[in-house]
């Protein structure tokens, strides 16, 4: 992939990864609620989630997702419904600070992270769509497809990652604000909502005709 090709995907890659949506958020509330070393773990499931996006349109998947009102559906409402989950999850948390855990304890809770921040992204037809719908402007068909899609997917990985990793820091430093059980039984609850929320829009996003 040419430099001239290159540098308006990784511009077009950054805008995508900063705007507002569920892995933002997803980001956000991992940083408010581990704080950020243990938060960034979901910036890796969030790249990985990308990832698997690029697989997905790479190997024809995407294609049927685009064309398949049934397959798009199944997946729409999967990653709706997993929203709404972690919206209810972060609704029901109790209002504890933070505590010190212990490395059994750490080493779950960067496994969940991970996990979640890969759904999250993996699960977004959204995301399916638009590669679908972008991705074929930057590839050059005269050449080899395979290392223009490891260009493109290591691009999205790495602008990903850094970008949830932003949010992650940022929301992390709320975290020492966050004294009192009121306190973060309203954050607990308006991360939730946020969920809910952006689960609400994913079940109403339609295919392009």
């Amino acid at each position: 992939m040419d430099f001239s090709t290159w540098l308006p995907f990784f511009l077009a890659t950054v805008a995508i990864s900063l705007s507002p949506g569920p892995g933002a958020i997803a980001a956000m509330g991992a940083g408010l609620n581990h704080g950020f070393r243990q938060g960034q773990r979901i910036a890796f499931g969030l790249a990985l989630g990308v990832v698997t996006q690029l697989l997905v349109v790479g190997v024809g998947l995407g294609a049927l997702l685009a064309t398949s009102e049934r397959a798009f559906a199944l997946v729409k409402w999967a990653g709706a419904a997993y929203l709404v989950w972690l919206g209810i999850q972060a609704w029901r948390s109790p209002a504890r600070p933070i505590a010190s855990a212990d490395a059994q304890a750490a080493e779950g809770h960067a496994r969940s992270l991970l996990l979640r921040g890969w759904t999250v992204n993996a699960l977004n037809p959204k995301g399916t769509v638009f590669l679908l719908a972008v991705m074929p402007q930057f590839l050059d068909t005269t050449r080899p497809l395979t290392l223009q899609y490891l260009a493109i997917g290591a691009t999205f990985a790495v602008v990903e990652f850094c970008v949830m990793t932003g949010y992650v820091g940022l929301a992390s430093k709320v975290l020492g604000l966050l004294r009192s059980p009121r306190q973060i039984r309203w954050m607990n609850r308006s991360f939730g909502s946020l969920f809910i929320t952006a689960g609400v829009v994913l079940a109403t996003f339609k295919r392009a005709a």
